[in-house]
């Protein structure tokens, strides 16, 4: 008896973890407002996707991995003006991304601001493109299997590659 009642509580939390459990898509209506149309990972890796893409991560997470040719401008010490002087055109594409989509909607949002037409919030972050088979890089633009995690709670996202917290 006290073995089945075991089971069955093991058996009843699981059940409720899986119903608790959230999806990409619920974490970022949680978070998001969708102010910012959203790219998706395999749109951003086409050839024919001549963007501007600007990392709203701190230097620390640029400096383990990145997306290539990506501009890091970070999220605390964000400058529009100094971004302002990188970007004149202000219909140039420009992809935003930060871990997961949270940090770049602000970002992205700024840039809207500032009077930038055409500017997009990548679907799930950098976190997405390395899940989805996508290349980062490190400092020294080499192709990378480390990925800067942010933290512990947020790091269940990533799937793929090498969870990196420093």
């Amino acid at each position: 008896m006290k073995k089945t009642i075991t089971y069955l509580l093991i058996f009843f939390s699981a059940i409720q973890t899986g119903f608790t459990q959230e999806s990409l898509e619920e974490l970022l209506n949680k978070y998001n407002t969708r102010s910012v149309p959203y790219m998706s990972v395999e749109e951003l890796a086409m050839p024919k996707t001549h963007a501007i893409i600007l990392d709203a991560r701190e230097p620390k997470e640029f400096q383990v991995s990145h997306i290539k040719r990506a501009i890091n401008v970070g999220y605390n010490e964000f400058d529009l003006a100094e971004t302002a002087k990188l970007i004149t055109d202000k219909q140039q594409p420009i992809v935003v991304y930060c871990s997961l989509g949270i940090r770049s909607e602000d970002i992205a949002e700024k840039l809207l601001k500032a009077g930038y037409t055409n500017v997009f919030n990548l679907y799930g972050g950098i976190f997405e493109w390395v899940n989805k088979g996508f290349y980062v890089y490190n400092s020294t633009a080499i192709k990378t299997e480390n990925v800067h995690a942010f933290s512990a709670e947020w790091s269940k996202w990533l799937i793929k590659g090498n969870k990196i917290y420093e």
